[in-house]
């Protein structure tokens, strides 16, 4: 397949009074102006994410400061916000596993309810929640599969 004429500058283009467009209607100034623009936004709320992140940390490390005690729950929340920044952090590194994360933080989120309630839930719920993470969990492998394949060609 041959380069448009957007993908090469030197190309003469006939005068027709008006600037080149492609398939949407947007001239390529306009299309780089509004994919830098998002490009931006999105950076902007990925440090927004994290700082939030952190914050959240630092209030249940005072949490349990002033309790005086370290439960389970406090941890297994430590890790849902570790999983929150290692997302971020992929997302910079390389954005195709991104999709991946969100499904283990769910895992986890799931698992710390299953933990936390285990022995107050109805048996038919925690078996709700196992079979919620076993759906999970092959969601995660068939995208980490797709992934792959998708690399290997």
């Amino acid at each position: 397949m041959g380069k448009s004429h957007l993908d090469s500058p030197s190309v003469a283009e006939p005068d027709t009074g008006e600037a080149p467009q492609g398939e949407n209607g947007a001239g390529r100034g306009e299309r780089l102006f509004a994919l830098g623009l998002f490009h931006m936004i999105e950076r902007l709320l990925l440090v927004v994410i994290v700082a939030m992140t952190l914050l959240a940390v630092a209030f249940e490390i005072i949490a349990i400061y002033r309790l005086g005690t370290i439960l389970l729950a406090d941890i297994l929340l430590m890790f849902l916000y570790l999983e929150v920044i290692g997302m971020v952090a992929v997302y910079y590194a390389r954005r195709n596993s991104v999709f991946v994360y969100p499904i283990f933080i769910a895992i986890t989120a799931v698992g710390r309810l299953v933990v936390l309630q285990g022995k107050e839930m109805a048996p038919e719920n925690i078996l709700i929640e196992a079979a919620a993470i076993l759906l999970l969990s092959l969601s995660a492998l068939v995208i980490i599969w797709a992934i792959g394949k998708q690399g290997a060609q």
